[in-house]
């Protein structure tokens, strides 16, 4: 309990909580807290299908964003409670739920007049969901439902939308439930973060304030701040620093914290950049020697004679890479030559990165740490020594190196008609960039002299490449078509890329990277070998497969969203990947603005999505779990990428059949990878939008059109057409004009010119709307 000094409640203990979870009296899930409004805050409901709502800061109980927590339902006394009167004014919560982001749109869309208020606690537009969290009650369209005595839960409608009311008496409140933390099972967050430190006059500390507004204001004692800082505080206003929290009283509505680093001036890419690694638990150190002692001390290395006489020879052969021109960590390669019955024999050679890395030394325990590589804007964080990375396991050009080789026998639509795994060795032929096999691809008649390409292997000759090109294009194409056609969906969203001054490194310019065929030819021989991969270890190790499963979209979010469509007069079929991918295709047009419409749906269909996971095959999931939605395969793993991917390493060492540990070890280490990488793409996002900050400030403002995404009461969301970023815009007072327009003008679709300008804080930049032009829809 709580004590009159105590802030927050104390935390179950460990035993308690496995009876509560026993029980179904608790529940255990993520802790997410809304980006725009630190009050609110979620996590999913036992059965996935809504998020159970945390209230306040107190409610957290001192978790923070990402942590694995236990949470309980508050007493009746403490629910969320609003009279009735205030459902239907203009306020809003803009939860990162997306919840009331897209009905209120389908509401506005229909014209059904002003939205009701729908803040997270008494969002009532599905009855059956507005009771968010207690599976024991359920609300039919009228009628009541009886609950906890003198309580009574009734349904109704208004403004076309359901509304959910709890009598107290005779006095009518909207209600729901609301959570509160008991026990943090897992304290994901890294407890890093970045900010500035204010002087408080007359106070043996000082406040740090976290740029990120979801953690709380730290005490950071004043003996241990800088003596600069104690001189001069003033100084220290746009100065960034690190600070590490220590603890967290229940006594107190403050952390306490240390500084660990000054990073430097705020605004500045070095130091931002540091900081965007240091809080989300990045590994950028120097890798210590006695990782580097791991590695063979005789440089140039060459294979040994024994080594080669395990493999399977494939020196000889048309072998090459394509990758982006800067690329340094090559992992895979291609080749494929016809065969005199007209079929292919196609080969996906991926770097044999398990040779060197043995599983138990200090290097695999760095490796497996880090699990991921780290690409940001300006450089790349490796998850292995650069000497691996991009020496001895890269797949660089006139080198023999060792593989793991995936051949197939495939027919020239791409049906396999026979299959071999095994270790080989190569000797690539040339380092293609994604331009040079585009050229090849463009021009299949066309004789390209040898100076056009990079360097070339004597053995081979640029059309023997041309043409193993042309053909890998030609098979590719056909399986791509096959895929979708059995039920496949990509959702594509624009990426931002940047031309860097060499010297500098600041941003000179941005685009948005182009996705083309030579992009799709390596994609699918990829998918393909981690297809193939995936069921060659499944059927080997049942128990001890690791795969990679991609769970089917959140039933709820998908039913939100089917509601949009229907108000957005759009025919869209929710019923499996497949059918989406169809609706999506019909959808799109093929006017000015079909690329952008494209962009919004994509989106749109993107929110219901969960992320895919790693997992291994020994846990007690059912078998029909393991399916990979997007893809829409039974069986998918990652094999290509063992240079950047940690997971990839295990799933080699499977193939070679030589792992021996346990289903429980290897689960941990999964769950260890999902992390990993969830957080290594937030960092380069991160990093795009610290690099396109620096970019509007040094040549901003920038002007482009954009088209809405969502509209909310008091703001709406665009995607800015020419940078591919997504942005609020906000209704102010500045903008009076743009209340008089019906909400019509502003929807989904519309196309509005936008400005973006740089905001007094540092890097931060927002959307300005110019004027309506006119609706793409």
């Amino acid at each position: 309990g709580r004590s009159k000094k105590q802030v927050f409640e104390s935390y179950m203990s460990l035993e308690e909580v496995s009876h509560g979870l026993k029980r179904g009296e608790l529940y255990q899930g993520q802790l997410r807290i809304n980006p725009k409004n630190y009050n609110e805050a979620f996590i999913p409901s036992p059965d996935d299908a809504r998020d159970l709502f945390l209230d306040g800061v107190v409610a957290r109980n001192r978790a923070l964003n990402g942590d694995i927590v236990v949470i309980q339902i508050l007493p009746r006394e403490q629910w969320k409670v609003k009279p009735e009167s205030d459902t239907d004014c203009d306020g809003t919560s803009e939860s990162d739920t997306q919840t009331e982001h897209v009905l209120r749109t389908a509401q506005k869309s229909a014209g059904h007049g002003p939205s009701p208020n729908v803040r997270a606690e008494d969002q009532s537009n599905d009855p059956e969901e507005v009771l968010r969290n207690r599976p024991d009650v359920s609300c039919a369209d009228t009628g009541t439902v009886e609950k906890w005595g003198h309580v009574q839960i009734s349904c109704s409608k208004r403004n076309n939308v359901s509304v959910v009311s709890v009598h107290y008496d005779t006095r009518t409140k909207s209600c729901a439930f609301t959570y509160q933390v008991v026990y943090i099972v897992e304290r994901k967050h890294s407890r890093a973060v970045t900010g500035h430190l204010k002087f408080l006059p007359d106070k043996p500390f000082a406040m740090f304030s976290p740029v990120d507004h979801r953690v709380p204001r730290i005490n950071v004692k004043l003996d241990d701040c800088p003596a600069e800082f104690r001189a001069n505080p003033g100084d220290f206003a746009k100065t960034l620093l690190i600070c590490q929290i220590t603890d967290w009283a229940a006594d107190s509505n403050f952390a306490e914290g240390r500084l660990a680093k000054t990073l430097g001036q705020a605004g500045e890419i070095e130091p931002e950049t540091e900081g965007i690694m240091i809080e989300y638990n990045v590994d950028f150190s120097e890798f210590p020697q006695e990782v580097l002692d791991c590695l063979p001390k005789t440089l140039p290395w060459t294979i040994p004679p024994e080594e080669i006489e395990k493999r399977r020879d494939l020196r000889k052969e048309c072998i090459f890479t394509i990758d982006p021109a800067t690329a340094r960590d090559l992992d895979d390669a291609l080749s494929c030559k016809q065969l005199p019955d007209g079929n292919f024999e196609v080969g996906v050679h991926i770097a044999d990165v398990s040779y060197f890395v043995k599983e138990g030394t200090s290097l695999d325990n760095m490796a497996s740490q880090r699990a991921t590589s780290v690409y940001l804007v300006q450089m790349v964080v490796p998850m292995l020594p650069r000497l691996l990375c991009e020496e001895l396991c890269s797949l660089n050009p006139l080198t023999d190196r060792l593989t793991f080789s995936v051949i197939w026998k495939l027919t020239p639509e791409g049906k396999i008609l026979d299959e071999w795994f095994g270790r080989s060795v190569m000797h690539s032929c040339v380092k293609l960039s994604y331009d040079n096999a585009q050229r090849l691809i463009e021009a299949p008649e066309r004789l390209f002299p040898p100076d056009e390409l990079p360097p070339i292997d004597a053995e081979h000759t640029v059309d023997e490449i041309h043409q193993a090109v042309l053909h890998l294009h030609s098979i590719a194409k056909n399986l791509r078509a096959q895929r979708f056609l059995g039920g496949a969906l990509r959702l594509d969203q624009p990426k931002l890329s940047f031309t860097l001054d060499k010297e500098t490194m600041t941003p000179q310019g941005c685009y948005i990277y182009e996705y083309r065929d030579c992009n799709k030819l390596v994609e699918e021989f990829m998918l393909l070998a981690n297809m193939a991969t995936a069921t060659h270890i499944y059927r080997a190790f049942p128990t001890l497969a690791l795969l990679r499963r991609h769970p089917p979209p959140k039933a709820k979010l998908v039913k939100e969203l089917e509601v949009l469509c229907n108000q957005l007069g759009l025919n869209m079929d929710f019923t499996s990947a497949g059918t989406i991918h169809k609706s999506l295709c019909a959808i799109y047009g093929d006017d000015e603005y079909s690329v952008y419409r494209r962009q919004v749906l994509n989106n749109m269909c993107s929110r219901p999505m969960q992320l895919a996971l790693y997992f291994c095959t020994g846990t007690r999931l059912q078998r029909e779990h393991f399916q990979h939605y997007a893809l829409n395969v039974p069986l998918y793993t990652h094999f290509t990428s063992p240079i950047r991917r940690y997971p990839d390493i295990i799933v080699h060492r499977l193939l070679a059949a030589s792992l021996s540990t346990s289903h429980k070890r290897l689960q941990i280490r999964a769950s260890h990878c999902n992390d990993k990488k969830t957080l290594s793409k937030k960092v380069q996002e991160l990093s795009s939008e610290l690099y396109f900050g620096v970019f509007v400030k040094e040549c901003g403002p920038l002007e482009s059109n954009a088209m809405v995404m969502g509209v909310l009461d008091k703001s709406f969301d665009v995607l800015v057409i020419k940078y591919g970023v997504q942005k609020r815009i906000y209704c102010k007072v500045t903008n009076r004009w743009y209340c008089f327009f019906s909400p019509q003008v502003i929807s989904i679709f519309s196309v509005v010119d936008v400005q973006l300008k740089t905001d007094e804080v540092p890097l931060k930049y927002s959307a300005l709307l110019k004027r309506p032009e006119k609706i793409a829809s």
